[in-house]
C-alpha cells in the first residue's frame, strides 16, 4: 500500500474515531447541580465559569463576566436559581428565589421566554435537582405545571394583540409652534 493510500486510511479512521466520541459527548445526560454546588460558581472566583439557573436548567454565562460577575448589573442572578427575579425586579432576599407562586401566567411566560435566551445564547450545563427536576433529571410534575401556565400566557399574549389590532391607534402630534393636534381614526 502506498504511503499516501496509508495516510489517507489514518485521516480516515481518526475522522470516523472523532465523529464516535462527538456523538458520544452529545449523548451523555447533563450534570445535575444541586443548589449548594451552583451557588460557588458566582463569577467571584475567576478561575471558575460563571454559572445561571433559571427554570432549574443551568447555563454557563461566563462569556458574559461583565455582566454576570462581581460588579456587574446581572450578578444577582449568578450562582442560583433566581427564576422570579426575572419579572419581579425583586434583587434582594426572598426575590431570588425559584419560586413562581403568585405569578400570573403572562409573568410565566416571560420566564419561559428568558429560558429561551439562555438556551440559544448560552451554553447548556445542566439542570438544578430540585423544585423542577428529579434527581435522575427528569422533569418534574411542578415544571410541568410551569410550562403549562406559560402556553396559557403565551395564549393569553396572542388575544391581546389580535384585540388591540383591531381598534386603531389614535394619532396625536405636538409642537411649541404650533400646539397640539389628535386625529380621530374613526372620522
Amino acid at each position: 500500500m502506498a504511503l499516501g493510500a496509508r495516510l489517507l486510511l489514518g485521516l480516515a479512521l481518526l475522522a470516523a474515531l472523532i465523529a464516535v466520541v462527538l456523538q458520544l459527548y452529545r449523548l451523555r445526560k447533563p450534570r445535575l447541580w444541586t443548589l449548594e454546588e451552583l451557588s460557588v460558581y458566582n463569577g467571584t472566583d475567576e478561575g471558575l465559569p460563571i454559572l445561571l439557573g433559571i427554570l432549574g436548567s443551568v447555563f454557563d454565562v461566563t462569556k458574559g463576566r461583565s455582566h454576570y460577575g462581581p460588579g456587574g448589573g446581572y450578578h444577582h442572578f449568578s450562582g442560583r436559581d433566581a427564576s422570579r427575579a426575572f419579572v419581579s425586579g425583586n434583587f434582594t432576599g426572598d426575590g431570588l428565589t425559584d419560586s413562581l407562586q403568585g405569578l400570573s401566567s403572562m409573568e410565566v411566560n416571560s420566564i419561559v421566554d428568558w429560558r429561551k435566551f439562555y438556551v440559544e445564547r448560552y451554553i447548556f450545563a445542566g439542570k438544578i435537582v430540585g423544585r423542577y427536576y428529579d434527581s435522575e433529571g427528569n422533569p418534574t410534575k411542578y415544571l410541568k405545571g410551569v410550562e403549562m401556565k406559560a402556553k396559557r400566557g403565551a395564549q393569553l399574549l396572542e388575544k391581546q394583540k389580535r384585540e388591540e389590532d383591531k381598534i386603531p391607534s389614535c394619532n396625536s402630534k405636538w409642537s411649541e409652534a404650533e400646539g397640539g393636534e389628535v386625529s380621530n381614526p374613526f372620522n
